[in-house]
């Protein structure tokens, strides 16, 4: 049976300093040198949240201008390999961005959260539960980077961003759909 839940987009973020601290490259291979096979599907190389999805290491909290690459030029690597688990296109209508998440089984459950930061950016983000060391306080005194994940795109200048719609199917399958607007401000392009 299929089950398809509508995520909740906020259009403010309610912790903005988050991802204030960049993820360097020798901080993300030490997370990754640690056992931990949560950290380690989430950040799988063909994870959306991956800082090596794109084939060169790119800090995930930075914004990248993804409607501006074709996703079969940016990803050979992952198409050539059969393991697909990202994919973008436009319609005449929308951008439309699908993921497969199941690289990082247990991001599901509420944990995914929409969020669109001025209109100019969509950051799509989580956070795994472990247990709290009772001598820390919060996550701003251990290493966020190591409880969440992120991917923030730009979101394209035609974008109706308003009116974006995100779902999750199963659990796994994320598909957030963007309309286009048109020079007239119209969201559907006049014939």
């Amino acid at each position: 049976m299929t089950s398809c839940r509508q995520l909740e987009i906020q259009f403010e973020d309610q912790n903005p300093q988050k991802w204030c601290h960049p993820l360097k490259e020798e901080a993300f291979a030490a997370i990754m040198g640690k056992e931990n096979p949560p950290v380690h599907k989430v950040f799988d190389e063909r994870s959306l949240f991956s800082p090596l999805l794109f084939g060169k290491f790119f800090d995930p909290s930075d914004a990248f201008p993804l409607w501006e690459f074709d996703s079969d030029e940016l990803l050979p690597n992952l198409n050539s390999s059969g393991q697909r688990s990202v994919v973008w296109f436009q319609t005449d209508a929308d951008c439309v961005l699908k993921a497969d998440l199941s690289a990082g089984s247990g991001v599901g459950n509420n944990t995914l959260q929409v969020c669109v930061e001025g209109g100019k950016v969509l950051e799509i983000s989580g956070q795994w539960r472990q247990h709290k060391d009772p001598r820390k306080k919060d996550w701003r005194s251990s290493h966020w980077w190591e409880h969440g994940y992120v991917r923030r795109l730009e979101l394209p200048e035609n974008s109706d961003w308003r009116r974006l719609e995100a779902n999750v199917k199963n659990d796994v399958l994320l598909e957030i759909r963007i309309p286009k607007t048109y020079p007239n401000g119209n969201t559907s392009q006049a014939k």
